[in-house]
């Protein structure tokens, strides 16, 4: 047996204990709402939970802490050395997370930056193998109006009920977000909103460590009293553990029907009477949580047909018409395609990609990340009404290859869109979007059991 099977093997096997730990844990969960669990930071530490953490932390990639320790210096300094260390420090207690190091990245389609904190790897396993077991716990309580960070739930599941809302009639919406909210949920009510399923002290404090441990920001450590900064591996379990409690009020209402993934909300009413007072109590439930909706995306959508639409989770939704045989009886549903940051970013990309000053780069190499690209874009936006965006988009990357292709040669433009569209059968292997889109269809299921991939030209 060679050392990949080797390690493949035992790699399954550990998966399948900790999925098994996983699914007792759920079940006891489910078994029993009020209880509290008492006994889990000895999972924590398992050698197989906190080895599974290191296999998706390595999986997800990033980037260095503030010890500058990358994924590959771990390797080197071998994988099972550190777990062993990590596992020793949590089971005697002297475990210590470092400062998160803060970076702030532009949000696409916009002047505004986030803040994201990038915490050491060595936290970043220990928070993973923290999520791994009070996951499996909080899961059992989650409603079904939470979408984001959930096991085998996704942002289409989500999309499909605003589809479904809509052809019941639903069509005023509420949409918002929550300002700022992964820095500022109150650590306090955090932590009460935890204990309602944790009295493990141990593992109670490991989560107070990492909410407190803070951020290197400027070249100084600052201490927060608010916030699960955006960028851990566990910050977007306990945004939803806080933001259940709103969840479980609005569950006990009849305010329209909630959508919920992570910090944006939009909520499906039948009217603008239902839609102002859902509106009106999602900002007070807000407020007992010391959050509040943000101004600049909050609004109440009337969905008629030529009307506006709205945005979500990078799509643009808006009441159509359906195309049909003159005569014929056409329905009215949402349709659904790229929103305009969403199709900026792809612009913005394969500009970067295809820009003049990367002309040393193989041509190959340049169609190659601009496929690779077009293929995780389109991944995400083939399930909806998207043709005509993949069209333009088909279109564009073309002119941004004939562009490359035209400098690199020193020629004009004309030329080089005669070489890449008409003198290449292939167009120089670009891949080519058309007939991957499938169209959800009210009260079905959004994912096509014979969904192909994209194909080349």
């Amino acid at each position: 047996m060679s050392a990949v099977t080797a390690r493949s093997t035992l790699a399954a096997v550990r998966g399948d204990r900790v999925r098994a730990l996983q699914h007792a844990l759920y079940r006891a969960a489910k078994a029993d709402p009020g209880r509290r669990f008492h006994t889990l930071h000895d999972k924590v530490y398992r050698k197989d939970v906190v080895a599974r953490a290191w296999e998706q932390v390595r999986r997800n990639r990033g980037a260095a802490g503030i010890d500058n320790i990358t994924l590959s210096m771990v390797e080197g300094y071998g994988v099972d050395r550190l777990l062993d260390e990590l596992v020793c420090e949590l089971q005697d207690g002297s475990y210590r997370p470092l400062p998160a190091r803060r970076v702030f990245i532009p949000k696409p389609g916009s002047e505004e930056r986030r803040p994201l904190s990038i915490p050491a790897v060595r936290d970043r396993i220990v928070q993973t193998a923290l999520k791994i077991v009070l996951e499996s716990v909080f899961e059992a309580d989650f409603l079904g109006c939470s979408f984001g960070a959930r096991p085998k739930r996704s942002t289409h599941d989500a999309l499909q009920v605003l589809l479904d809302e809509s052809w019941r009639g639903r069509r005023w919406v509420v949409e918002t977000d929550v300002a700022n909210c992964f820095e500022a949920i109150p650590h306090d009510k955090l932590m009460q909103a935890v204990e309602e399923r944790v009295c493990d002290r141990k593992t109670l404090a490991l989560v107070r460590a990492f909410l407190e441990a803070g951020v290197l920001e400027g070249g100084s450590p600052r201490r927060v009293v608010t916030g699960t900064p955006q960028g851990g591996c566990v910050s977007p379990l306990m945004a939803n553990v806080y933001l259940h409690r709103l969840d479980r009020a609005w569950d006990r209402g009849r305010d329209g029907t909630l959508v919920r993934y992570i910090d944006d909300l939009v909520v499906m009413c039948e009217s603008r009477q239902q839609a102002d007072h859902a509106l009106a109590r999602i900002t007070a439930l807000l407020a007992d949580l010391g959050l509040e909706p943000k101004a600049a995306k909050t609004r109440i959508v009337h969905l008629t047909e030529g009307g506006e639409g709205f945005d979500f989770l990078g799509f643009h939704h808006r009441l159509v018409r359906a195309r049909g045989r003159t005569g014929a009886k056409r329905v009215v549903f949402l349709a659904r395609w790229p929103s305009r940051k969403a199709a900026q970013h792809a612009r913005d990309r394969i500009r970067e990609l295809t820009a003049r000053s990367r002309l040393l780069v193989p041509v190959d190499t340049v169609i190659r990340q601009v496929n690779a690209f077009l293929r995780g874009w389109a991944g995400y936006f083939r399930y909806g009404n998207s043709a005509r965006m993949f069209d333009k988009m088909q279109t564009y990357a073309l002119h941004r290859a004939a562009i490359f292709v035209a400098n690199r040669h020193k020629r004009s433009r004309a030329w080089g869109w005669r070489i890449v569209a008409y003198a290449s059968p292939d167009h120089f292997g670009l891949l080519n979007l058309a007939g991957t889109v499938l169209a959800p269809r009210p009260n079905r299921p959004w994912r096509s059991p014979n969904a192909g991939g994209e194909r080349r030209r």
